[in-house]
C-alpha cells in the first residue's frame, strides 16, 4: 500500500520512518547535512520555563485592570470551554456549507443578536478587530458614496479627543482628516462642527460616550445635522460597555456601527489579539457589506451569501476569528438581560472611584462619567512626579497602570476604567493605593520615582530602550 505521500507525489520510496526522501524529489542544496541542534530538555524543563515566563506577566487572574478605553473585563472560563469543543475547533474554514451547519447557526444566531442589541439592520463579522472594523466601515461609507455619484466628500470629521484609531482608518480609506474641537463640557462643540459642513464631507467618526468617559448630549444634533449635509455617522463601538441595553447607536442616529467583541462581550483580549470587530450598518448600506454573510434559506439551512450587489469585497481571510465569535456568543446567551446590569454596573464603578479621587487628582471635567473616567496629574507633576511615575508606582501594589497621556487634549492624563468585574473591596483598594501615591509625591516623591522595584523588569529608562532597543534574548 502507498503512503498519503506517495500518492499525492507520485513518487515511490519515501521512507518516514528514517525520514529520509528518494533522492530527487527534494533539490540536494535544501537538505540539511547535520543535526537541527534543538536544546535536549525535558517536560518538566519546558514546562517550568513557560511558567516561569507567565509569572512575570500581569493579567486580569492576579489583579486588578483599569485600562482606561479598554475594558479589561474578567473572560468567563467556561468560554473557553466551549470554544475548544472538537466541532467547533476542529472545523476547517473551507469545508461546505452542509458540513458547517453549527458554526454557521451560531455566526447566524450571533449577526441577530448584535443587530438587536445595536437596533442596525444587517451585520458583518469578518472584521478582526476594532481597528479593522472601523477601516471596513469606513470602506462602506466610502462605496455608498462612490455608487451615488458624490466622489466630492473626501473630508470625515473626528473629534480632538477621538480614539487614535480612527483618523488612522478613515486615512487609510483616502479621505481627508478634519478634526473638530471639544466644548468646556468635554463634547463635541456644535458651533464648531457646524462651521466645518459643506459638500465635501463624507461622514463623522464618534465615540458615545467620548474617550473622556463623557456622554455627548447633542449627540441628536449632530446627527440631524449630518444627515441634512447628506453625511453619515460612524459609531465607534469600544465604549459600547457603558451603554448595552439603555440605549444603542441606531437610536443615537448612527448609519455604521463596529463593536469589540474583544471588549465588550468578553472575550481574551490582551497578548495584541485575538479580536474580533463586527461592523453593523442600517437598512440602507447592507448592500455594501463584505462578503458573504451567513443567512438562513426558507428550509432552515444556513448558507454563506456571496450575491452582495455593491460588496466592498472580503476585508479578511475566511469569515472571522471564529473562536472569538463562539466566545462572545456563549457570553450575550449567560447574560441576556445582564447584558444591560453589566453597563450599569460599569458606570456606578466609574463614578465611585472618580468621586473618591477627585480633589486629590485634578479632574478637568467634573460630571458624572460613564464607564470610564480621566483625571489629570498635572498637580503631582508640579511636586516633581509626572503621570507615568505614578502609573510605575501603581505597578508595585498588584495593579495594572491605567491608560496614561490619553487623550491628549488631557494634560498629564490618567484614564481609568473599572469594569463591572470588580467588587467594592478591589475598587477601595485601588482608591487607597492612588490616595497613598498622592501622599507619598507630596512628602517624598524621590522615593516614588524608584518604582517599580517589586516586578520582574525594575524601573528603565525609557528614552535609551526607545532609541537603542535591545532584541537579543539573553539566558
Amino acid at each position: 500500500m502507498k503512503t498519503i505521500f506517495e500518492k499525492s507525489t507520485g513518487v515511490d520510496g519515501v521512507s518516514f520512518g528514517e525520514c529520509k526522501l528518494t533522492e530527487g524529489i527534494i533539490p540536494e542544496t535544501l537538505l540539511r547535512k547535520d543535526l537541527i541542534g534543538l536544546p535536549q530538555l525535558s517536560e518538566l524543563d519546558v514546562m517550568r520555563h513557560y511558567k516561569e515566563l507567565s509569572d512575570r506577566n500581569f493579567c486580569i487572574e492576579k489583579g486588578f485592570y483599569p485600562l482606561g478605553s479598554c475594558t479589561m473585563k474578567y473572560n468567563p472560563k467556561v468560554n473557553e470551554l466551549l470554544a475548544g469543543l472538537e466541532g467547533f475547533a476542529n472545523l476547517h474554514p473551507m469545508q461546505s456549507d452542509e458540513d458547517s451547519q453549527g458554526a454557521l447557526e451560531l455566526m447566524f444566531n450571533l449577526q441577530e443578536k448584535l443587530k438587536y442589541i445595536t437596533g442596525m439592520d444587517a451585520v458583518t463579522l469578518q472584521p478582526a478587530a476594532g481597528a479593522h472594523g472601523e477601516l471596513t466601515g469606513m470602506m462602506i461609507v466610502k462605496k455608498y458614496f462612490e455608487v451615488k455619484g458624490e466622489t466630492q466628500r473626501t473630508k470625515v470629521i473626528i473629534p480632538d479627543s477621538a480614539h487614535g484609531t480612527n483618523p488612522a482608518s478613515a486615512k487609510m480609506c483616502g479621505f481627508e482628516i478634519v478634526e473638530v474641537k471639544s466644548n468646556e463640557k468635554g463634547q463635541v462643540d456644535i458651533d464648531a462642527l457646524k462651521s466645518l459642513l459643506d459638500e465635501n464631507v463624507a461622514a463623522i467618526m464618534m465615540t458615545n460616550p467620548n474617550t473622556l468617559g463623557i456622554f455627548e448630549e447633542k449627540v441628536l444634533e449632530i446627527s440631524d445635522l449630518m444627515h441634512k449635509n447628506g453625511s453619515l455617522l460612524y459609531y465607534d463601538g469600544a465604549n459600547f460597555n457603558a451603554i448595552m441595553g439603555w440605549t444603542n447607536p441606531a437610536l443615537m442616529g448612527f448609519d455604521v456601527v463596529h463593536l469589540n467583541l474583544h471588549k465588550t462581550f468578553a472575550t481574551p483580549h490582551g497578548g495584541g489579539g485575538p479580536g474580533a470587530g463586527p461592523v453593523a450598518v442600517k437598512e440602507y448600506l447592507k448592500e455594501f457589506l463584505p462578503s458573504p454573510v451567513v443567512k438562513k434559506d426558507a428550509d432552515g439551512k444556513y448558507y454563506r451569501d456571496y450575491d452582495i450587489k455593491h460588496t466592498i469585497g472580503k476585508v479578511r481571510s475566511f469569515y472571522g476569528n471564529f473562536g472569538v465569535l463562539v466566545r462572545a456568543y456563549a457570553y450575550i446567551l449567560m447574560m441576556g438581560d445582564n447584558l444591560k446590569l453589566a453597563s450599569a454596573d460599569a458606570v456606578l464603578n466609574a463614578n465611585y472611584i472618580k468621586e473618591k479621587l477627585k480633589g486629590v487628582y485634578d479632574l478637568p471635567y467634573d460630571q458624572p462619567c460613564m464607564h470610564e473616567f480621566v483625571l489629570s496629574g498635572e498637580k503631582q507633576h508640579h511636586q516633581g512626579v509626572s503621570t507615568l511615575g505614578i502609573a510605575k508606582r501603581l505597578m508595585d501594589s498588584n495593579c495594572h497602570p491605567p491608560t496614561v497621556y490619553f487623550p491628549l487634549i488631557v494634560h498629564e492624563a490618567i484614564m481609568i476604567e473599572p469594569t463591572e468585574s470588580e467588587s467594592k473591596a478591589v475598587l477601595d483598594g485601588f482608591i487607597d493605593t492612588m490616595l497613598k501615591i498622592a501622599k507619598e509625591i507630596e512628602e517624598n516623591p524621590e522615593e516614588v520615582l524608584k518604582s517599580p522595584q517589586t516586578t520582574p523588569i525594575k524601573r528603565v529608562d525609557e528614552t535609551l530602550a526607545a532609541r537603542q532597543p535591545n532584541l537579543v534574548f539573553k539566558e
